[in-house]
């Protein structure tokens, strides 16, 4: 006997003794049935979803369905899509497509003789749609403005990140199906398959916001899924400078550098505002020039018309594993064949840098990039191991040389201990010096009474010029930008 057999078995024999009570005492029936007419109210999504406590004390209490309400949610799920790919690129708040799945609802209820309260029917009502055209139990974290990471560790842990602090919510999967069925939501649409044979995927939601997923066996506390969330308006230099990210004067020479076509490397850790810096200096880039962006999965917002859009594709699935296959490498090489005047890279995390590399030697000026790293000198070191992932077998010095002539400015992105992403390093790659690349700074984040070397790990202090002046001024001036003495801290106390 399948489930909602027994449940209409159960259903009937409870009615039965609740019209006996009724007739022996005259009052009315507490039970609503969804057989008859019955709109329920579509309540505000704050009612039915409060937004998460930003600073909980210990572990919150979780929000999760009854057991029958979590049973009837699994086996609905398929049966109110006629197609497992039906509303793929439908979205939560789409009144026409809710109205239309609780129209389905209600049918099957009513089909199968369920009786339902009228709290019980808005439960089920919003977890269903949240799981059909929105992203399962995550749904009000995606759609919070204010939270900007998502983190599903197994499904009953979910982590997420305000204003640069990591918290854990109250929200949680029913079960690992739960969590596969918001994985296969994701990257469906993509063309992206994640099975066993493809057990981490790199994906993004609609709005561009990042996604990473891994499966058991590997994860080993169920499917993880990693959401990097964007603003749905991309933040601007104006954004930036309110947020204390870096200051006026800076902003003003990384406008300079980027007209003047300067070669620049954002450097950072993981989370510190890398490819957030990366959109605003792309803003920079004049109307009239061509650009190719190459990403794992598009991140970058560019608001130029004149943009071509490259992403990574994985193999054809049931293929050899190569067929279909286009990495980023292989963008960069297809990139040159583009006639592009800029080439903006996502991310580089493999023997593409050698590529990237060679396209700025090689008349692609004024081409940006990323790469994890701690600081200016170890992201030089970073892109020395990529391009020995490329496999051609170069010495390490002919490597230096590439990198010392190809880049010009490498600018540090942190996050700070309390949270906030700051720039922290603006440094010049000055060239070689014997068989070593030589770096100065330009600009070094300082805190008040920091005396060490590098930047402070604390917030309270500013982005301040160091007092020397970049060998590539001369560059600037003929594209028309003199800076004054004072954005370089003429006469500041770190000047030597």
């Amino acid at each position: 006997m399948s489930f909602l057999q027994r449940r209409i078995t159960e259903q009937n024999r409870r009615d039965s003794e609740q019209r006996d009570a009724v007739a022996s005492n005259g009052n009315g029936s507490a039970v609503a049935a969804v057989a008859e007419p019955y709109e329920p109210p579509v309540p505000l999504k704050a009612e039915v979803r409060p937004e998460p406590v930003t600073e909980p004390i210990g572990i919150p209490e979780k929000r999760q369905l009854s057991p029958r309400l979590i049973q009837l949610r699994k086996q609905l799920r398929p049966k109110l899509l006629a197609t497992l790919d039906e509303a793929d690129q439908w979205s939560r708040g789409d009144a026409e497509k809710e109205a239309l799945l609780t129209g389905r609802l209600k049918t099957i209820l009513q089909k199968a003789g369920l009786h339902l309260t009228s709290e019980e029917f808005d439960d089920l009502q919003q977890a269903l749609l949240d799981d059909l055209i929105g992203f399962g139990a995550i749904e009000p974290l995606v759609q919070n403005r204010s939270c900007s990471e998502i983190m599903v560790t197994g499904a009953d842990m979910v982590f997420a990140e305000f204003k640069g602090k990591m918290q854990e919510s109250s929200y949680v999967f029913d079960d690992e199906d739960h969590v596969q069925w918001t994985a296969q939501r994701i990257v469906r649409p993509l063309g992206r398959v994640f099975n066993r044979a493809n057990p981490m995927v790199d994906a993004r939601l609609p709005d561009g916001s990042r996604v990473h997923l891994v499966m058991p066996p590997s994860a080993l506390k169920g499917t993880t899924i990693t959401i990097r969330k964007f603003p749905s308006k991309p933040l601007t230099v104006e954004d930036l400078v309110r947020f204390g990210s870096f200051t006026r004067e800076v902003a003003q020479f990384l406008e300079a550098c980027i007209v003047s076509r300067l070669n620049i490397v954002v450097s950072g850790g993981t989370g510190s505002g890398k490819t957030t810096l990366l959109n605003v200096l792309s803003s920079f880039i004049p109307e009239d020039e061509r650009i190719v962006t190459i990403e794992d999965a598009a991140e970058i917002q560019l608001t130029q018309r004149h943009v071509v859009g490259l992403e990574t594709a994985p193999a054809i699935p049931g293929g050899d594993g190569e067929t279909g296959r286009l990495t980023i490498r292989d963008l960069v090489k297809g990139s040159l064949r583009m006639r592009p005047d800029r080439i903006v890279v996502g991310e580089c995390r493999g023997g593409e840098a050698l590529d990237m590399l060679q396209a700025m030697n090689t008349g692609h000026d004024g081409s940006l990039t990323t790469v994890h790293a701690n600081s200016p000198r170890d992201a030089v070191a970073r892109l020395e191991t990529l391009c020995l992932m490329a496999g051609m077998d170069l010495p390490v010095v002919v490597i230096r040389r590439q990198i010392a002539a190809a880049v010009d400015m490498i600018v540090q992105q942190a996050r700070l201990k309390d949270g906030t992403r700051k720039i922290v390093q603006v440094s010049e790659v000055q060239g070689m010096e014997g068989d070593n690349i030589t770096i100065q700074d330009i600009f070094a984040y300082r805190t008040p009474g920091f005396v060490g070397g590098g930047y402070s790990q604390v917030g309270g202090g500013l982005l301040e010029p160091t007092g020397f002046r970049p060998n590539f001024e001369d560059r600037l001036k003929e594209h028309g930008f003199k800076l004054g003495g004072s954005v370089f801290g003429a006469g500041n106390k770190f000047s030597k």
